[in-house]
């Protein structure tokens, strides 16, 4: 047999495997009875081997997956590389849904909180289902947007002439009942995260015992109360409005605007102050998470 280094040495021989035969950079190959044979431009077996190993490493390396992303009850559907980053997924994102980076949240099995991760680092497979909760420029400008002259001056005629909530009649009679015996702890001049567990203690405007459930990976809000449990996108809570009861300033009397009109407010009295602005800012979708 040929000696192989000898071979290398002398004809500029290029080989994928030991194993295999050896081509001659000037078109020949030698076998082991040291017979040559002109062969044409085709790759050898072992080239051909080399070939496939590079290919299949690319293919590898380009892994995609296809999911679907739900933003204000619209479906996008995402196809992209295995090896990118949560945040060059939320750049992505940002572009196709109008909402800035700093503004999104996340949902995929819960808030993804870590933009450093890929996207096989967070287990995303074909066919998953992911959630972005969040605002546009355009949603904030909106709300930030100065009332009209003439709304503005109604609201400052009605403003210092309107009872509080607490005093108007059909709360009186639930807030006169007083504060129910396992109300939750609350602090005046206080902002903490909503905790662990859903938020009870409180009474809706029948005087029934309601609890607060936030379900964060399905943008849910459950509303329990004895009879049943409502499940509310948070998506479709229109807006939440909250004041003080008088003589009990720890706690507020809170309605969730669930229709077009007042008549579509879910009343719930004794929620204690420390949680209010959470509340909010986890059903309207704001970025500020806890």
């Amino acid at each position: 047999m040929y000696d192989q280094s000898r071979i290398c040495r002398t004809s500029g021989v290029r080989a994928c495997d030991n194993n295999l035969h050896w081509e001659l950079s000037g078109g020949e190959t030698l076998t082991e009875d040291g017979e040559s044979h002109m062969i044409s431009a085709a790759t050898t077996a072992a080239n051909e081997g080399c070939q496939e190993v590079q290919t299949a490493g690319k293919e590898l390396s380009s892994e995609s997956v296809s999911f679907k992303v739900t933003y204000k009850r619209t479906n996008y559907d995402v196809t992209f590389s295995f090896e990118k980053t949560v945040g060059e997924l939320k750049d992505y994102l940002g572009k196709l849904t109008g909402v800035p980076v700093v503004m999104m949240k996340l949902m995929y099995k819960g808030a993804v909180k870590d933009d450093s991760k890929t996207l096989r680092d967070i287990r995303v497979m074909n066919g998953a289902k992911m959630m972005i909760v969040g605002s546009t420029v355009t949603d904030v400008m909106t709300l930030a947007a100065p009332l009209p002259a003439s709304d503005k001056q109604k609201e400052e005629e009605s403003g210092p002439t309107k009872e509080p909530f607490s005093k108007q009649r059909p709360h009186c009679l639930i807030i006169d009942k007083g504060k129910p015996d396992d109300a939750l702890p609350a602090r005046i001049g206080k902002k903490e995260a909503l905790p662990k567990v859903p938020v009870s203690g409180m009474l809706n405007k029948l005087g029934g015992k309601v609890r607060l459930t936030f379900k964060l990976d399905v943008d849910q809000l459950w509303i329990g109360t004895r009879e049943r449990t409502q499940k509310v996108q948070m998506s479709s809570i229109h807006s939440v409005i909250s004041e003080p009861i008088v003589g009990h300033e720890e706690y507020h009397i809170m309605a969730l605007q669930l229709g077009p009109t007042e008549q579509s407010r879910f009343w719930i009295y004794w929620v204690p102050a420390q949680y209010i602005d959470a509340i909010k800012d986890t059903i309207l979708g704001k970025w500020q998470y806890f």
